[in-house]
């Protein structure tokens, strides 16, 4: 080995990249990991929502929808499909309502997204590179996006998986038929299951459902249009069912009342950062899907990559955010490894005239270049727990501060001043650093306040009833969503509110519709203030003050 390092002394400079690029992503998964661990202690809702995506999962498990009318007490109603929700039943069953049992099986998920990305990079390769392999796996849960949401109680990651999963499938499928001639009607049926537990995760997976059978067309027009028809067939009646089920509160509360308003400047600026931190795979992934237009057969990967870019402009609804460029993230690492797996086979087997004519030996320079380019992919998604001396060296070495200062956000208190925050985030810091004993504390004195009344409290989130054993009250996000949309009688819950029904208000974000707002403003007074997560919780109690 060591002669043959002497021999070529760029294959030496090279492996010593490699080994760089592959620590770095290392510690990112460790970093992850650390976070992950965190969270599955943490009793409370980290990302607002989590609660009520428990609750979801309960009410399954009791075989309940949680597609109610909300105009009636409890006021509760969720907006998600419920496929994410059951899988996680078994864990409730066995551990009981209980945030790391969906918090574990949505972490689980995206590392086995990880690998499905690394698997598409393998199929591929003529020669196996299994550092580009590893880097391809490693680079999905190093992104702050996949860092930040890849351990929480949400469904994003879940219809992931099976996105990624249905695409992998679908490439592996026609390509084993181009080879053989030989029809898989079984593999097929798998990659539409896929689907359809994708599209019954979140809505948002149809951009995969689309750049899929847009590929499909392009390879196999008939068998594409006449497996789509079943499909379509299938997703609609299953549809129908629940809608009837329901007595079409399913239809009112994941579509007629999930068409939230689109805000440009939201959009933009997500555009932004999402090309910033990822401008490496982003560029890459682009460059082949153009040169794929060009000169070659469109690739499921390129078509998948270009399909969810676009969609990604959801990300300027009202609720939404940076996680709806997760599937796009997917895709460009596996069009990254993709199109460097390429360029090194070409150098190696049948290079362009070019390269002879030129004076260093191109395919040494791109084994130096790619490491590169991974280190300088894993400067731009930095992100770190600074508790340490160790971690704050590290965050010095590449010009990062020792902390971040943050003012705690608060909408129903006064403005507080920025604190010293020992996390550093090149996307942001409000989601990401690990919970600490001080925030359990916090939201274990939330929850007490609610045992000094008699009734469940009139909460933005569902955890602090749970932790107490008393009903969940509303759903706050989705309360505002059906009142836009038209949707939500505000009668019963006004009336109860100015009759001081609930003996505890908790307000966090004050999603609440405005009429709402102004039962609690006139029959309530704020007795406590509570920081919790980096957010200030406002506690209510009823102002008997004029009787």
């Amino acid at each position: 080995m060591v002669e043959r390092f002497k021999k070529n002394p760029a294959a030496a400079v090279a492996a010593v990249l490699i080994g760089l690029a592959l620590l770095a992503y290392l510690g990112y998964l460790a970093i992850y990991f650390n976070y992950a661990i965190k969270l599955f202690q943490f009793p409370f809702d980290y990302d607002q929502g989590e609660g009520h995506e428990l609750l979801d999962t309960i009410m399954l498990a009791r075989g309940e929808w949680p597609y109610q009318n909300a105009d009636r007490y409890p006021f509760y109603s969720s907006n998600y499909p419920p496929l994410f929700h059951v899988f996680i039943i078994p864990l409730i069953w066995i551990f009981g309502p209980q945030y790391w049992t969906g918090r574990l099986v949505a972490f689980l998920s995206s590392l086995i997204t990880a690998g499905i990305l690394g698997y598409a990079v393998y199929r591929e390769q003529t020669v196996k590179r299994w550092w580009l392999i590893a880097l391809c796996t490693l680079m999905y849960p190093a992104s702050n996006y996949v860092y930040h949401i890849g351990p929480l109680l949400r469904q994003h990651i879940f219809m992931i998986l099976f996105e990624a999963a249905a695409v992998v499938l679908m490439a592996a499928t026609l390509s084993n038929e181009e080879k053989d001639g030989r029809k898989r009607p079984i593999w097929l049926l798998w990659v539409m299951i896929f689907l359809l537990i994708a599209g019954y995760t979140k809505q948002l997976a149809y951009a995969t459902v689309a750049a899929l059978y847009i590929f499909w067309f392009l390879r196999d027009m008939k068998r594409s249009v006449l497996w789509g028809i079943g499909f379509a067939a299938v997703t609609g009646a299953v549809f129908l069912a629940i809608n009837i089920s329901t007595d079409n509160q399913w239809w009112n509360n994941t579509i007629a009342a999930n068409l939230n308003e689109f805000i440009p400047a939201q959009a933009i600026g997500l555009y932004r950062q999402w090309f910033s931190l990822h401008m490496m795979i982003t560029l890459v992934a682009a460059g082949y899907a153009v040169y794929q237009l060009y000169f070659e057969r469109l690739s499921i990967y390129a078509i998948w990559f270009v399909l969810t870019a676009v969609n990604s402009v959801t990300a300027g609804t009202w609720g939404a955010g940076e996680s709806y460029f997760v599937t796009t993230i997917a895709a460009s690492i596996v069009c990254t490894g993709l199109a460097f797996s390429r360029m090194l086979e070409r150098l190696e087997t049948d290079p362009p005239e070019w390269v002879n004519r030129i004076p260093i030996n191109a395919h040494s320079a791109l084994l130096i270049l790619i490491p590169i380019l991974f280190l300088w992919q894993a400067n731009t998604v930095f992100h770190m727990p600074t508790g340490s001396e160790f971690t704050r060296a590290i965050a010095r070495m590449t010009g990062r501060p020792d902390v971040t200062w943050v003012a705690p956000q608060t909408s129903c208190s006064a403005d507080r001043d920025p604190e010293p925050l020992p996390y550093v985030d090149d996307a942001f810091v409000l989601i990401g650093r690990p919970p600490t004993v001080e925030d359990r504390l916090a939201g274990e004195q939330i929850a007490a306040e609610i045992l000094k009344g008699d009734t469940p409290a009139f909460a933005e989130e569902a955890g602090f009833n749970l932790r107490v054993g008393r009903e969940v009250v509303t759903n706050p996000t989705q309360l505002r969503n059906l009142n836009l949309a038209g949707l939500l009688d505000k009668t019963e819950m006004v009336t109860m509110l100015e009759d001081k029904a609930f003996d505890t208000v908790i307000f966090r974000a004050q999603f609440y519709p405005p009429e709402v707002l102004v039962a609690i403003g006139q029959n309530y007074e704020q007795t406590n203030l509570i920081q919790m997560n980096g957010f200030v919780y406002c506690i209510y109690r009823p102002d008997n003050s004029g009787q």
